[in-house]
């Protein structure tokens, strides 16, 4: 802009030509103008690059790379001469990055970054039609004539992998220029529409007033897609894919009922196929078909540190036939489902299935969910990312969310599930060890059993992705119900119950973030606590009216009768007053104990012995009692100013005492308080006025902080010691007169410090021990005080990791917006309950007020240079010192695809659909006529009226128009034979709602109107 130019250009993908980049060059002066300028790639990639060696030997890739031009055409291929091998065999590299351009006749190509120094410097510079040996490029020089408010468009296509045939054929087809430009275009723009499709099945186009609330509903729509993917197509099952699915996981079950498979029409819906397969009356083929997902679009997603994180978007098999798939991480994929089940909520139960068919007998969660069965990590002793244990994190929130979602859209099927045997555990080869190794070292907790994994491995291969699954005596996939599952996800949190500390992470992985992985061992987390409740709750009233016996598996019922003793036992003596440190060791010590009793029988056995009858109303007491318990910790663990605190730190160092200390307050405990349902609407708007005049918010951003930033000490400010203290250590000074400084050194300045090779407390023991042959026994004595000292010094009993220690990502100083976000959708949530409940009017206002501006701290409501980046896409994190990092790389997308349909008043309850615009504000209504483009169910693009002061969206597809009518409040249906059905209030019935659900086309078009008093005006 300051040359009076300006340069724009995208990315776009093309099915036949890879990556197409569309640059323009417009001058916006009022003067002709000619300008010399190079436009272009450096640092290609050629193909056959090994990713692991170009990430840690990118130096050794460059001395393989070999680029060339074809003169005629332009087209540049980039390869490595040999594929890179250490071995002594021969291997040849047969494919080739490909790239041309269109659009420019009057172009010089450059194969690499040679000759930019003779360009800056004014002179001409020449093509290149060979470079090896250095990083490959692809620039175009060129001089261009541009008349006044003119402007000039050009094209560079990239493609990865081609093989000779294809580079020849590519060639060819470039002696007419023309007929390639049309064909890029028009194969960009069936791209375009087929990727529109995707995320108007997802229901990402919405029409209002308020454009960047759009847009950036369809980036949240958009990369919730990309991370979980979406249904392939309606409900509509390929029956090649399902055959297939069938036979991937259990080879048995499939050929058991490969006739009838066979029988199946090409495609079929997929409650036709689950009606049409229950009359086998097989409960594998049931749990398989319930567990099945047609999904498609989603890439490999999560950390790209992790070793198996590569991300891909796989779309076609080798044969080039569509391929239905996904892989994620666990705490990642569940999340986006759970959005995605809002535009597709007949997969809820099968979603609700991969979830608890993945959880492990011991009450965990596997690391990874794929189309092809559940996986789980391996250390790496090399890899610095590689560990085992259970990933802990919102294992139950995630879990109560799609129960939620079940019980709205489908209040009858958890019942009619309860109590079916048709669930599985996974067999996953990790071990806890038993309670007294636990607490002997916490931060060590879970053995890999090789034994185990060797014969999972066998089984595999012998029966298929089932082979990784809990099996029965007979060798079929051993089968529980619903509610066992429940209760086993309950048990494992309560066995690590500290009340009113938390629930103790003691399996070596992380609660929430990677920040807090420092926690586990020492950490308790009230956030799995708070959520606890909400689970409990819920439970609750799934049961409720519910008596006679259930069928458990009988060390899940001893497992869950020496529980419900413990907390019988100690809710019967709970008081308001404060639990003291033996009360709370003597629980620990109780429920600890009972579920390691448990994980060690089934451990041995590698199952269980038999069923048990269990009588419900012990499940009730189990549920009463830990809601006295959990109560009691919720409040005490709200602080002075009105927040609630995160994490605490537990402390066994003592005797039979389980002493705790507090945290800093972070934004993730005021979530989960706000969500577990034990606050009022009054208090919720305390927390909420109390965090935004925190130390959590963070001004500049208008939004908050993971945690709150602090003053940290300089370098030479750290690891000092205390004289009198190092000097009281008799041994310290002989150390020092020997000149021995491996323990504790002396500065230039007089001060004393731990040697700076002492990273923590591990090393200073192994210190000490190497110096034992020298020092004896006046060392060892010394041995309880300077690791005293050096906890005194470094406080690493609270130390939080990355939240302490960096500054970007979850560090110090950072917004993390999935955080944000899930702020965002705590408070929506608190709002809609305090109008459900009755409560004041005011109150219910504030907490709306309050919503919004949570809201108004996300980056569509900024500038780009407030948000440091495009401010209708969602992004992973803001640091202190930089704009937003990371687009697309969080859960914010699925929170605010929630919060937004809430906004638009969707509200489900009872399978009936309650419009409420409560939480709708006027400024989303168009002032004038528009028209609304959107997908309908059979595929075709339809484009409808929006009236003035109207607004319009769809949901699972159907087009959804509002209008404000202060004389009128109602709801028309038009019908899929042009009737229209009046329903003389915001809500349509069970039966009617099924209609949208199921995407059965019946229902065209939703109208409704209502008047402006039922919108929020702050």
């Amino acid at each position: 802009h300051d040359l009076g130019l300006a340069f724009r250009y995208a990315w776009l993908t093309s099915d036949e030509y890879g990556f197409v980049r569309r640059a323009e060059l417009e001058n916006l002066g009022d003067d002709d103008c000619q300008v010399a300028m190079i436009d272009g790639l450096r640092n290609l990639l050629p193909a056959g690059t090994p990713r692991f060696t170009q990430t840690n030997s990118s130096y050794l890739v460059d001395a393989y790379k070999w680029s060339e031009l074809d003169e005629s055409t332009g087209v540049a291929l980039l390869t490595l001469f040999s594929a890179i091998s250490d071995r002594a065999e021969p291997c040849e590299s047969l494919r080739a990055t490909t790239l041309f351009s269109l659009g420019l006749d009057d172009r010089r190509i450059l194969l690499s970054t040679d000759q930019l120094d003779r360009f800056r410097e004014g002179n001409r510079v020449e093509t290149e039609v060979h470079k090896r040996g250095i990083r490959g490029a692809y620039l175009l020089s060129s001089t261009l004539s541009l008349a006044a408010a003119a402007s000039h468009e050009w094209q560079i296509v990239a493609n990865v992998e081609r093989s000779q045939a294809e580079a020849v054929s590519l060639i060819e087809e470039l002696a007419d220029p023309a007929s390639v430009a049309a064909r890029v275009s028009q194969s960009v723009d069936a791209g375009t529409d087929a990727l529109a499709r995707l995320l108007a099945a997802g229901d990402g186009f919405q029409k209002t007033a308020e454009e960047n609330v759009s847009a950036h509903h369809y980036a949240n729509v958009l990369y919730n897609v990309l991370r979980g993917g979406i249904v392939a197509d309606q409900y509509r099952v390929n029956a090649r894919d399902f055959c297939a699915h069938l036979a991937l996981f259990n080879r048995g079950v499939y050929e058991r009922h490969r006739a009838v498979l066979d029988g199946m029409p090409e495609t079929l819906d997929f409650p036709q196929l689950r009606d049409q397969l229950a009359t086998q009356n097989d409960p594998q083929l049931e749990r398989l078909v319930m567990e099945y997902l047609p999904i498609t679009f989603g890439r490999r997603h999560g950390d790209p540190s992790r070793p198996w994180n590569q991300f891909a978007i796989r779309l076609r098999d080798a044969q080039g036939n569509p391929l239905l798939t996904y892989q994620g991480n666990w705490r990642d994929i569940f999340q986006n489902w759970e959005a995605l089940l809002l535009s597709y909520p007949e997969f809820i139960d099968n979603v609700i299935a991969k979830f608890v068919n993945a959880s492990t007998v011991d009450g965990y969660n596997p690391y990874r969910i794929t189309n092809e069965g559940i996986d789980w990590e391996v250390e790496e002793p090399d890899d610095p990312w590689s560990y085992i244990g259970y990933w802990g994190d919102h294992q139950i929130i995630y879990l109560q969310k799609l129960l939620e979602l079940s019980r709205q859209f489908y209040p009858g099927r958890l019942h009619d599930l309860l109590h079916r045997e048709v669930f599985s555990y996974a067999n996953v080869p990790y071990r806890i060890r038993d309670f007294q190794a636990v607490i002997a070292n916490a931060k060590s907790t879970v053995d890999y059993d090789d034994a185990l994994a060797e014969r999972i491995e066998e089984r595999v291969a012998k029966l298929g992705a089932d082979g990784k699954l809990l099996l029965d005596s007979d060798g079929d996939v051993l089968q529980v119900s619903l509610l066992e599952k429940l209760l086993v996800a309950l048990l494992a949190k309560l066995g690590n119950l500290v009340v009113d500390g938390g629930i103790w992470l003691n399996t070596q992985r992380p609660e929430w973030n990677d920040a807090n992985n420092a926690l586990v061992g020492q950490g308790l987390s009230m956030v799995t606590l708070y959520y606890l409740r909400r689970y409990i709750t819920f439970l609750q009233e799934l049961l409720e009216g519910q008596d006679g016996q259930t069928g458990l598996s009988s060390d899940v019922a001893t497992w869950l009768g020496a529980t419900a003793t413990a907390l019988a036992d100690f809710a019967g003596s709970l008081n308001a007053s404060p639990v003291d440190d033996g009360q709370r060791h003597a629980l620990l010590v109780k429920v600890g104990t009972a579920a390691s009793d448990y994980r060690m029988a089934v451990y041995a056995r590698e199952g269980f012995d038999g069923k048990q009858p269990v009588n419900l109303s012990a499940v009730h007491a189990l549920l009463g009692d830990a809601l006295t318990a959990i109560d009691h910790s919720v409040a005490a663990n709200r602080r002075d100013d009105g927040l609630y605190h995160a994490y605490n730190v537990l402390d066994l160092t003592g005797p039979d005492t389980a002493g705790m200390h507090t945290l800093y307050p972070m934004l993730e405990g005021q979530v989960a308080a706000l969500s577990a349902g034990a606050i009022g609407p009054e208090e919720a708007v305390t927390l909420l006025e109390a965090l935004f005049a925190s130390d959590v918010y963070r001004a500049n951003q208008s939004s908050f902080l993971l945690y709150p930033d602090r003053k940290l000490p300089r370098f030479l400010e750290k690891n000092q010691l205390p004289a009198d203290r190092v000097e009281a250590i008799a041994i310290v000074a002989r150390m020092h007169g020997d000149n021995e400084q491996r323990l504790v050194e002396r500065d230039a300045r007089g001060v004393w410090r731990f040697n700076a090779s002492l990273s923590n407390v591990g090393d200073l023991m192994e210190c000490i021990d190497s110096l034992l042959p020298v020092y004896g026994d006046q060392l060892e004595a010394a041995r309880d005080e300077l690791k005293a000292l050096y906890e005194e010094v470094f406080d690493h009993k609270s130390f939080t990791g990355r939240s302490g220690g960096m500054f970007g990502f979850e560090g110090l100083g950072s917004i993390y917006w999935h955080m944000v976000s899930k702020l965002l959708l705590a408070v929506q949530e608190n709002f809609f309950a305090a109008r459900d409940a009755g409560a004041d009017a005011s109150v219910v206002k504030r907490l709306g007020e309050l919503y919004y501006r949570v809201r108004e701290g996300i980056g569509f409501n900024k500038t780009p240079a407030e948000y440091g980046a495009f401010p209708t896409d969602p992004y992973s994190h803001t640091p202190g010192h930089s704009g937003a990092q990371q687009p697309g790389m969080t859960g914010q997308v699925k929170e605010e695809m929630l919060t937004r349909f809430a906004e638009l008043g969707l509200r489900v309850e009872g399978g009936a659909v309650r419009f409420d615009p409560s939480l709708l504000r006027p400024v989303e209504f168009l002032d004038d006529p528009s028209v609304f483009r959107y997908l309908d169910v059979d595929g075709n693009w339809q484009e409808i009226d929006v009236p003035a002061h109207g607004l319009a969206h769809t949901w699972c597809q159907v087009p959804l128009v509002y209008q404000l009518a202060d004389d009128d409040t109602g709801v028309t249906l038009t019908l899929d034979d042009g009737t229209q059905h009046r329903v003389d209030e915001l809500a349509l019935s069970a039966d009617m709602a099924s209609e949208i659900y199921r995407r059965s086309g019946r229902l065209r078009r939703i109208d409704l109107r209502f008047g402006r008093d039922l919108l929020f005006s702050p």
